[in-house]
């Protein structure tokens, strides 16, 4: 199969990266970060809400190619402060309650006001 770029309704393309590459069955999801979609800021309201905005944008992104949570095989975390490593495991047991993906978390400098972001790996089952 080859790569097969998807757009997302609602995400705006840019010239630098794809959001949602797919191949030979596996669909990359680029690195999503809690942009709250209607401001394109960062979400409102701390740490939690930053990390439920993102995580419901990287649903959207699935959802737009007919997957979800349970397609995700991996993911990598990429964390400013690992001090806010446990609110983000309870966060993140929300959106992938049965049979996690294999995961990477990551210390890293991101760009601001930004704190969080996830990269995503899914397979489409069949």
């Amino acid at each position: 199969m080859a790569k097969q770029i998807h757009r997302i309704e609602g995400v705006k393309p840019s010239p630098l990266l794809s959001h949602v590459v797919e191949a030979n069955g596996f669909v990359f999801l680029a690195g999503s970060v809690g942009a709250d979609p209607s401001t394109g800021t960062v979400k409102a309201g701390g740490f939690e809400a930053e990390c439920r905005q993102m995580l419901d944008n990287v649903g959207h992104l699935l959802h737009g190619v007919g997957l979800d949570f349970g397609d995700v095989v991996r993911s990598t975390v990429y964390l400013v402060d690992f001090a806010n490593r446990d609110i983000y495991n309870r966060v993140y047991q929300e959106y992938f309650s049965a049979d996690p993906p294999a995961r990477a978390t990551v210390q890293a400098g991101l760009t601001a006001p930004y704190t969080v972001e996830i990269e995503c790996t899914a397979a489409r089952r069949g």
